[in-house]
């Protein structure tokens, strides 16, 4: 039974497998950014990706991922009725349209798993 304030829930021993590593592995890169235990780690990650839906809720309707190559990321803007290319520069994303490091094109970009994945994997973080 969980303290007052708090709710409990049930994953599989796989996925708790998967996040526990993790939080070993970051264990002293988290605690310098305050996260000092395993549900402080996990309600973060949550919290990340509650945030990276949200954006991907907001603007999806009107962005949609066209192409990668090398690069480049390409999407379709129907708010504005133009094609966006998202470049990195200089080891950060660019908006080629918006000519620009933050914008609605980066924060979509962001928002996509694998390109996410792909710049996490390279040290890069969103600057949100």
């Amino acid at each position: 039974m969980p303290k007052a304030g708090f709710k409990s829930i049930t994953i599989s021993e796989s996925v708790y497998n998967k996040f526990h590593d993790a939080y070993q592995n970051k264990k002293d890169e988290l605690a310098m950014k305050g996260i000092n235990s395993f549900a402080g780690y996990v309600t973060c990650m949550l919290e990340e990706t509650m945030q990276k839906d949200s954006t991907f809720a907001r603007h999806a309707p009107k962005l949609k991922r066209i192409s990668s190559y090398d690069n480049k990321i390409v999407l379709q803007d129907d708010l504005r009725d133009r094609v966006a290319e998202v470049a990195v520069q200089g080891g950060e994303l660019y908006c080629m349209l918006c000519e620009g490091k933050s914008c609605v094109h980066i924060s979509f970009v962001w928002s996509l798993p694998d390109v996410y994945e792909i710049l996490r994997t390279k040290g890069k973080r969103n600057p949100r």
